[in-house]
């Protein structure tokens, strides 16, 4: 049976899609990395912070909510990190996820230490929600990601693989990181 939420989760990854593939034409026409990348984060995480305000948490109130096996149950949606890699699996050329230094899934663990410091400065310094830099032939950004409302934190906080359950509503839980490499 096909999901009843499907067209939902469709058209949220064709607008994200459609908005981020302008990062081609805007890289031939020798923009610097960072705006490139600054241009994207600050897209995905609108897509983001939209989809879980306005999808979320109206959709919770009529009884489906967001869940890892979405997949299997017609009453339920994506979480906000499943629908964000979702959409960047889709993306071929750079790359889009979520990372976090206490992720409940260990595959969204940073991919350096140089991703783990720059996590470590957004959870300490509030000024820093923003920050982009090279390594080696990747120039990568990353936007601090928020708990932004409670039932963020309540699922974290509760999840069985949760790593840390001390989290609370603003909280700097990981970042949206984008990844491009150099020359494309």
């Amino acid at each position: 049976m096909k999901h009843p939420l499907r067209g939902i989760k469709a058209t949220a990854a064709v607008l994200l899609l459609g908005a981020v593939a302008l990062a081609p034409a805007v890289r031939a026409a020798d923009v610097p990395y960072d705006v490139v990348v600054q241009y994207l984060l600050e897209t995905v995480r609108a897509f983001r912070t939209a989809y879980v305000l306005s999808v979320v948490e109206h959709l919770r109130e009529g009884g489906i909510t967001p869940k890892e096996d979405w997949v299997k149950d017609a009453h339920a949606i994506p979480l906000p990190a499943q629908f964000v890699k979702e959409a960047g699996a889709k993306i071929e050329s750079y790359e889009v996820s979520l990372i976090g230094l206490t992720p409940i899934n260990r595959a969204n663990l940073p991919k350096s230490q140089a991703e783990a410091d720059t996590l470590m400065t957004m959870a300490t310094d509030r000024s820093k929600r923003l920050l982009t830099f090279s390594e080696g032939d990747v120039y990568k950004g990353m936007i601090a990601d928020l708990a932004i409302v409670q039932s963020c934190v309540d699922c974290h906080n509760e999840h069985p693989q949760s790593q840390w359950r001390k989290w609370r509503r603003g909280d700097v839980m990981g970042a949206i990181v984008v990844r491009v490499k150099k020359g494309r």
